[in-house]
């Protein structure tokens, strides 16, 4: 079932795998790929501990953050604090996550583009570890 909250821009959308995804998150689709568009857009909310696995994509993303705290890193560096109205733009094939803090949502508009009919490849989950040290860089 479809939450609206008064204050989201989008509704909450349907949960995400947690093949792909720990915790939980909700994706409600906005654009798919068409004759005009090489690139699909989506609102991700994630509940407080949510995020995506590592992964990469063939031509980037772009991540508009529309509401709460999260995280974003690239494997091999710290990861950075993202908030409402930051835009997060992802080189091709740059291994990565996203999600909300252990204690905040956040939810943020994905542009992902194709590379063919390929536009994500899922990696590794992201470690309890790996995400609790994420969330020493905001206390």
């Amino acid at each position: 079932m479809n939450e609206q909250n008064n204050n989201s821009l989008y509704p909450k959308g349907d949960k995400l795998s947690n093949e792909w995804f720990r915790g939980n998150a909700f994706l409600t689709p906005l654009i798919a790929k068409d004759k005009n568009n090489e690139f699909s857009a989506g609102s991700v909310t994630f509940e407080p501990g949510a995020r995506t696995n590592w992964h990469t994509h063939p031509k980037g993303q772009v991540l508009l953050v529309v509401e709460g705290n999260g995280f974003y890193q690239e494997k091999g560096k710290s990861a950075q604090p993202i908030k409402k109205g930051d835009v997060i733009n992802i080189p091709e094939n740059t291994e990565h996550w996203h999600g909300a803090t252990a204690t905040t949502k956040m939810v943020h508009i994905a542009i992902t583009n194709y590379k063919d009919d390929e536009q994500v490849t899922w990696l590794s989950a992201v470690t309890d570890d790996e995400f609790t040290e994420a969330n020493r860089t905001i206390n």
